[in-house]
């Protein structure tokens, strides 16, 4: 199924989680509106620590303030999924999507999530694939290389996936990431035998994925600064 209409990306940067957190908000809002269109936030995050609607503290392995210490932030959302954690040189994707317009269920919106980083690793010469029993996200073998944490509201999307560049995998020591015990987690630097591009082509690739494995045919993209605006300006 193909979302139908057209959609806007916006190329982002580096933007705090909080920042992200209130943006998603008041576009979740505009999109039930119909104000704007389908659109796609593309981002990185400072390293901040996130929980997911479910509150699972225990497979937090670090105090709050041993991870401010290290510069971290924590933030409790409304997204499924367990913990996970977010960081420079890991791009990040949140669809703002009529999934009752575009006639995807949310299975199936889920399911083109791991798609898209499924083929973003193909195109580094990566096998990748979706999760065993269960498991959420995406992985080369036993190793996670994409998470996946969404919230649906009113048939609107928000949050999404985060693809692993070349982040600092060290972080990932203080959670039990996505809630599954023994396993570890990887990045594209770390997996793929090829010379990688410049880390702002390969978050231009998945965006191209994103938009081949949904289908869009109207594409607009927009650069934006998110620091010289307000939220309640967001048109």
């Amino acid at each position: 199924m193909k979302l139908r209409g057209g959609l806007e990306v916006w190329k982002m940067g580096i933007v705090k989680y909080s920042n992200a957190l209130k943006l998603q908000e008041e576009l979740v809002k505009k999109r039930q509106m119909r104000i704007i269109p389908d659109t796609l936030l593309c981002l990185q995050h400072p390293p901040t620590y996130t929980l997911g609607n479910r509150r699972t503290d225990h497979n937090l392995l670090i105090s709050q303030t041993d991870l401010e210490n290290m510069g971290a932030e924590l933030h409790y959302t409304e997204r499924g999924g367990d913990v996970t954690f977010h960081g420079p040189h890991q791009a990040i994707l949140y669809p703002i999507i009529s999934l009752r317009e575009s006639g995807l269920g949310a299975r199936r919106y889920v399911e083109n999530l791991e798609d898209t980083m499924i083929k973003l690793a193909c195109v580094y010469g990566i096998q990748a694939q979706r999760g065993m029993k269960g498991e959420t996200g995406v992985w080369v073998s036993n190793r996670k290389i994409g998470a996946i944490g969404v919230r649906i509201s009113s048939g609107i999307t928000s949050h999404g996936l985060a693809f692993n560049i070349d982040p600092d995998l060290t972080f990932f020591s203080h959670i039990v990431p996505c809630g599954i015990p023994d396993k570890e987690v990887t990045s594209l630097r770390k997996e793929s035998q090829m010379t990688l591009p410049e880390e702002n082509v390969i978050t231009d690739s998945l965006v191209d994925c994103f938009i081949d494995v949904f289908g869009i045919q109207d594409v607009a993209y927009k650069e934006t600064n998110f620091l010289s605006r307000d939220v309640e300006d967001v048109k």
